[in-house]
């Protein structure tokens, strides 16, 4: 069981927002190369990481939010689950209307991919971390990502994400991630960053 000492201004999301956090990780996501591959257009977005939220992440994970700026979707490798039939039943006309051609087909292909990707040992799966365009700037990353490397490091547990913006790429490594590899997850996508964050001593965090 992880330890999580939550700082001023975060608080653990329940299942009533999934909404919420849908909506934050849906904007942060609107200008994300790989998720732009998959879906085609950003009105998929919104309603996707949502129901991924609802379905996944509110249930078996750990969701933050900070106000209405930022949200983060963590779960721990051992709780990670499938999207299940009714869920996948639901997304398919988000897919179909508000995404491009092919993005049902482009979807389902990078989460096999991903899947392949993932490491088998235990760790903390860092799903997504995002703020609203006007929460940029003012240092909600690094609140929200604080609390849970703590944690992690308490529980001796290496932390996991893929990182699919190579914008991102200084920010992750500020935070201790380094690269495992690049990979992609369909035929002319752009490049998956898996990267990885051994845990760390106290002083050395």
């Amino acid at each position: 069981m992880l330890e999580i000492e939550l700082p001023e201004g975060l608080r653990q999301a329940s299942g009533a927002d999934w909404r919420q956090v849908g909506d934050i990780t849906g904007e942060a996501f609107e200008t994300d190369p790989v998720n732009l591959w998959i879906f085609g257009r950003t009105h998929a977005l919104r309603p996707t990481f949502s129901l991924l939220a609802q379905s996944i992440y509110l249930k078996h994970g750990i969701c933050h939010l900070a106000g209405d700026g930022g949200a983060t979707m963590w779960i721990e490798s051992q709780n990670r689950k499938e999207l299940g039939l009714v869920p996948t039943l639901r997304l398919l006309p988000t897919l179909l209307f508000r995404g491009s051609q092919g993005s049902i087909f482009r979807a389902l292909k990078a989460g096999k991919v991903m899947d392949e990707h993932h490491p088998k040992d235990p760790h903390l799966y860092l799903f997504t971390i995002g703020t609203r365009q006007t929460a940029r700037g003012k240092g909600l990353g690094k609140l929200m990502m604080a609390p849970m490397k703590a944690a992690a490091d308490k529980a001796r547990l290496p932390l996991y994400l893929e990182n699919s913006n190579p914008m991102n790429t200084g920010f992750y490594q500020s935070h201790g991630f380094e690269r495992m590899k690049l990979f992609e997850v369909g035929p002319g996508a752009p490049p998956m960053e898996a990267m990885w964050r051994e845990p760390r001593d106290a002083q050395h965090v």
